[in-house]
């Protein structure tokens, strides 16, 4: 099989020792990050399969007519809106999913609370350019962590904030709600004393059609002005623009982020990055050795099997009955 695996912007792929996996197929890596169709689908009109890299790469109807030689498309982690499967299943391409980790994402929120309150950034370049203790931070203990999304990365981060010694506010579904409960935390009233109490808010939402820009102008507003927001999850549970506005107003005063309304981002003068009250990381949630591992092991499993006549895990298993 020919499997193509694009925007493998850190030449990392091929050094995983899961990679070995492919040996006897012939595989072309990509490693910038392309969004033209028209470029994509030159680059992708040869594979027999494609890996693609968590949500880096959209597939919809428009790039799959012109692959007809495609036969799977295997994601790292589970599917998400950047691909569609009804069109898959209608081109005839089977997609095949994995699972992940919460583990390295549970583990960015915490050293962006960590970094972003201590404000150990600007403390560390101010030393490496000969200045001695030019800022004051704050630490953790005794500060109200507010977590929406008490799902696997919400409930390590709450555990987390136990051995720091912070209260944990939760909101979300009335199903999260009863679990954090039923874990000594908090429910809170409602989801405008979500945002209005707790002193570092953390998203940990999956981006679905009902939680997509989920959160406005008016629940950033409430928070506090020293508050802190952290977003590992998705730019786009928040409305467009509405971060930047309220950072810029005030409310809340500081924000941890590693995820961007557009990615990659290669610009310094993106408007975030010239803020001095925001920590910002090129979304590193789930980029680290152990969660390539899983993540492209897993893919790699499913390309091979798919191969060997043997598909496995496919989200649309329908689509082997078609001739």
């Amino acid at each position: 099989m020919h499997i193509i695996i694009p925007d493998d912007y850190q030449h990392v792929i091929h050094s995983l020792d899961c990679f070995r996996k492919l040996q006897g197929h012939q595989v072309t890596l990509y490693h910038d990050a392309a969004a033209d169709l028209t470029t994509l689908a030159e680059r992708f009109r040869d594979a027999d399969a494609l890996v693609l890299t968590r949500e880096r790469t959209t597939i919809g109807a428009a790039l799959l007519a012109r692959l007809p030689r495609l036969r799977l498309i295997s994601q790292t982690g589970k599917i998400a809106p950047h691909l569609d499967l009804a069109a898959c299943t209608a081109a005839g391409v089977a997609v095949a999913e994995g699972s992940g980790s919460p583990v390295a994402p549970a583990e960015l929120a915490w050293a962006l609370m960590l970094n972003a309150r201590r404000e150990l950034p600007a403390a560390i370049e101010a030393l490496k350019q000969g200045r001695w203790q030019v800022n004051l931070g704050r630490a953790l203990q005794g500060q109200t962590l507010g977590i929406w999304g008490y799902g696997k990365i919400g409930r390590r981060v709450a555990r987390y904030a136990q051995a720091f010694e912070m209260p944990v506010l939760v909101w979300g579904s009335e199903a999260s709600r009863r679990a954090a409960e039923a874990d000594g935390h908090r429910a809170a009233a409602s989801r405008e004393a979500f945002f209005a109490t707790a002193d570092i808010v953390s998203l940990h939402l999956r981006l679905t059609a009902a939680t997509r820009y989920l959160i406005g102008p008016a629940d950033l507003a409430r928070m506090k002005p020293d508050a802190l927001l952290v977003n590992i999850s998705r730019a786009e549970l928040l409305q467009p623009g509405a971060l930047l506005a309220a950072l810029q107003a005030g409310r809340p005063g500081f924000a941890a982020l590693d995820v961007y309304e557009q990615e990659p981002i290669f610009d310094p003068a993106h408007p975030l990055l010239q803020l001095p009250n925001v920590l910002c990381t090129p979304h590193l949630g789930y980029v680290e050795r152990g969660g390539y591992e899983l993540y492209f092991g897993q893919a790699f499993d499913n390309v091979v099997a798919f191969g060997a006549g043997r598909p496995q895990q496919l989200a649309n298993p329908e689509v082997l009955a078609r001739p």
